[in-house]
């Protein structure tokens, strides 16, 4: 088993999707587990909006909002039972905000799981465009490097010259046993996350509480919406509150497309839109979801709302 986490926008589900499509992939379990109520990251990597589903690579994806432990559980038994593919490993992919103590400790502690599963490695996803600064102010993030077996740096053809190597040091301070590697667009020697980690992590690091002021909320609609209307927002609100917009993913229904528009920020960078040829699920609203400090879900709809009005 392997347990992959980072912050927000680190690039975590680019790794896995390109994992996933390597021959090293084929028959891996995924549990996806986000911050807030609306999956986003599980709907990419899935085709359906049923809770386990089989992906084009003869794996299989669960995302589960409840015990850890008992998901783990249902899967193995509904794997002897013939209802789940024999899938031969599972990565576990933890949400941005997420402290992975208790992942390891669960397996440290539940004898019973622990005798059917073993977690492997943790790798944590760092990017080379604001881990740094993450870094300096996330508890959640520093808890996430000290823990991992593997530090995989991202986003180095987007962050400048000295970035990664600058990181690397800040990472070296929180970890210095760790094996730092460099992936960009999720390229990263598959082995790097299916090898057992030869040195003993520490599991009880002391507990990180979440930053204050970091909420998650879901801003939906049902009719197709103008793009200038959507980007404008966007911009304004990076322009104003960039550092605290920690994450904004989702898909758009956008007037002139068939298939779903994705958008992914965080705090000042944008990667451009990309517009899917289907839904990947059965569900077609504008869904995007808002992780960000100290900024309120109502400040954002006031936000859109003046901007549709003035468009």
């Amino acid at each position: 088993m392997t347990v992959i986490t980072g912050f927000l926008g680190a690039g975590k589900t680019t790794l896995l999707k390109r994992f996933l499509e390597t021959p090293e992939g084929r028959g891996t379990a995924v549990v996806v587990n986000e911050f807030g109520a609306t999956g986003i990251d599980d709907a990419l990597l899935r085709s359906s909006a049923d809770e386990t589903v089989l992906l084009g690579n003869g794996c299989l994806c669960c995302i589960t909002r409840s015990d850890l432990q008992q998901a783990l559980r249902r899967m193995v038994i509904e794997r002897e039972r013939g209802e789940l593919p024999d899938f031969k490993r599972i990565v576990i992919e933890t949400s941005g905000l997420a402290d992975p103590s208790p992942i390891l400790q669960t397996f440290a502690t539940d004898r019973a799981l622990g005798e059917v599963f073993h977690i492997e490695a943790l790798v944590a996803v760092v990017d080379a465009k604001n881990g740094g600064d993450t870094l300096s102010w996330s508890a959640e993030a520093r808890k996430q490097a000290i823990l991992a077996d593997r530090l995989v740096i991202t986003k180095t053809d987007i962050a400048g010259e000295n970035a990664a190597r600058v990181l690397s040091v800040q990472l070296r301070a929180l970890n210095p046993g760790a094996e730092i590697l460099e992936a960009v667009n999720g390229e990263l020697d598959p082995s790097r996350l299916t090898e057992p980690a030869t040195d003993q992590r520490n599991t009880f690091v002391v507990e990180a509480a979440h930053s204050d002021g970091i909420v998650s909320f879901v801003l939906m609609q049902d009719q197709p919406m103008p793009w200038p209307a959507f980007g404008k927002a966007m911009d304004t609100l990076m322009a104003l509150r960039g550092p605290d917009l920690l994450r904004v993913k989702g898909f758009l229904a956008v007037e002139g497309c068939k298939g779903p528009v994705v958008v992914q920020f965080v705090q000042h960078l944008a990667p451009p839109p990309v517009e899917l040829t289907a839904w990947p699920d059965n569900n077609r609203q504008s869904r995007v979801v808002f992780i960000t400090r100290n900024i309120s879900e109502q400040q954002v709809r006031d936000l859109f709302k003046a901007v549709k009005a003035l468009a």
